[in-house]
C-alpha cells in the first residue's frame, strides 16, 4: 500500500460513521471528553480546510479564533462533513502531498506530519463518533499498523499539545486499534 492510499483507506469507515449518525445523537458524550458528537463534528470541520490546504502546501486559516466561536453543525452537516472527508481524500491521494514541508496555520511541519495527522482524525475521531452513537467500523489492519506507528511516535508530544489525553495502559497483545487508542488517551472499552 502506498502512502497516497493511506487516507482514502481511513477515510472509508468514516464516511459511513457519519451517515449512520442520528439527528437525536448529536448531544451524545463521545470518548473524546471535552467534545459531545455536535462537538466533535464541528472540530472535524473547523480544521478540515487547512488540513486540505496543508497537502497542496497552502496556509489555510480556521475560519475562527477558536472552535467555540463558530458552529458549523447547522443545515446539513452530514453532507458538508462528507464533503470535507472527499476533499481530504483528492488532496491527500496525490504522493506530492506526502513530500517535504507544509504549513498548518502559522507552523511549517513535515508534510508527512501532517498526513499522519489526517489519518489519526479519521480513524480516532471516527472511532470516537462510532462509539458513541453505537456503531461498530473497522478499519484495514495496514492502516491502524502505519496509525500505530504514527501515534507511537508522536504520542508525548501530542500530550503536551493537549491533542491526547494520558496514555490508556491496554495490553500489548490487544488489537491494534486498542493500542492507538490507548495511546492516544481513549479507553477502548468505554461505553457511554
Amino acid at each position: 500500500m502506498s502512502d497516497a492510499q493511506l487516507v482514502a483507506r481511513a477515510a472509508a469507515p468514516m464516511v459511513e460513521i457519519i451517515n449512520d449518525i442520528k439527528p437525536d445523537q448529536l448531544g451524545m458524550r463521545t470518548p473524546c471528553a471535552e467534545y459531545d458528537v455536535r462537538k466533535l463534528v464541528n472540530h472535524l470541520l473547523f480544521w478540515g480546510p487547512s488540513l486540505v490546504g496543508a497537502a497542496y502546501k497552502e496556509s489555510v486559516p480556521p475560519p475562527a479564533e477558536a472552535e467555540t466561536d463558530v458552529d458549523l453543525t447547522e443545515g446539513d452537516w452530514a453532507a458538508v462533513l462528507d464533503a470535507h472527508v472527499a476533499r481530504l481524500v483528492e488532496a491527500w491521494s496525490r504522493p506530492s502531498a506526502w513530500e517535504g514541508v507544509t504549513s498548518m496555520g502559522p507552523m511549517e511541519l513535515p508534510a508527512p506530519l501532517i498526513a499522519g495527522m489526517v489519518v489519526g482524525e479519521l480513524v480516532i475521531h471516527g472511532w470516537d463518533l462510532a462509539r458513541a452513537t453505537g456503531q461498530h467500523p473497522a478499519w484495514d489492519e495496514d492502516v491502524l499498523e502505519y496509525l500505530l506507528e504514527e501515534v507511537t511516535r508522536s504520542a508525548e508530544q501530542g500530550r503536551q499539545m493537549k491533542v491526547y489525553g494520558p496514555e490508556v495502559i491496554v495490553p500489548a497483545s490487544s488489537a491494534t486499534v486498542d493500542r492507538v487508542l490507548g495511546l492516544a488517551g481513549r479507553d477502548p472499552s468505554w461505553a457511554g
